[in-house]
């Protein structure tokens, strides 16, 4: 059924208005769009949006969506250097008012229901993991099953760190900042010695970072049935 779901919302092109953008932190900016009725996803989910305001070579990019589906806004929060692509220089121009096209969201990087839970996200892909946990905490499942967010930035940037420690005050969510591969490693094995199969692990961030942390998971006996994975390329 949620195939199903997922291939009709594939042919649904809306247009999303522009409420605020601003910088989240030295190359990270969020942009705040509205959000109509009718408008729906699960946390975790990704939309394919498009730049209307002016021809580019490629002006269709996936992103996950940061705001959780109980939040009135769509959100998106990604990483902009001082060169950026020409998709993402185009999202810089954006002015309140100005208008993208979204087609979704849609996607299978959810959260299992009563599974204790580790997230692992890698620089910007803390984006679909704040959608989670904030959707959690709006649903009142806060105090479920355990959720571990494992967040590695090397920079130490750590966006949205505020609202994460907010979130971590619930006694069932427990949140790590990392700032080396070896620290990522050394909690997912207590994790992993913790949880062994009952426990599902997801990994979001750039391609390389995912596919390891996926095989390194498999080494350490986490069954391939336990991971999911979300990767994200640059634009």
């Amino acid at each position: 059924m949620s195939f199903f779901r997922d291939f009709l919302k594939m042919f649904k092109k809306r247009e999303i208005t522009l409420i605020e953008s601003y910088k989240e932190s030295d190359n990270v900016y969020s942009f705040l769009f509205e959000k109509d009725k009718g408008v729906s996803w699960l946390a975790g989910q990704h939309g394919l949006f498009s730049i209307l305001h002016k021809k580019i070579k490629n002006p269709l990019k996936p992103f996950s969506v940061a705001s959780a589906p109980s939040e009135n806004v769509i959100r998106l929060t990604m990483a902009i250097g001082k060169e950026p692509s020409e998709f993402k220089q185009a999202m810089l121009e954006l002015k309140p008012g100005m208008k993208m096209n979204m087609t979704g969201p849609v996607g299978t990087f959810q959260l299992a229901d009563n599974s204790p839970a580790v997230l692992i996200a890698g620089g910007i892909g803390i984006t679909p993991f704040r959608s989670m946990l904030k959707q959690l905490e709006a649903e009142g499942k806060g105090n479920g099953q355990p959720v571990h967010l494992l967040y590695l930035d090397s920079g130490k940037s750590y966006v949205f760190q505020e609202e994460l420690d907010a979130l971590a005050e619930h006694p069932s969510i427990h949140v790590s900042y990392l700032d080396s591969r070896e620290m990522l490693e050394q909690e997912l094995l207590k994790l992993s010695s913790q949880f062994k199969d009952s426990g599902k692990f997801y990994v979001a961030g750039p391609k390389s970072m995912v596919e390891s942390m996926a095989a390194f998971l498999q080494k350490h006996q986490i069954p391939k049935r336990n991971i999911k994975k979300d990767s994200f390329f640059g634009y």
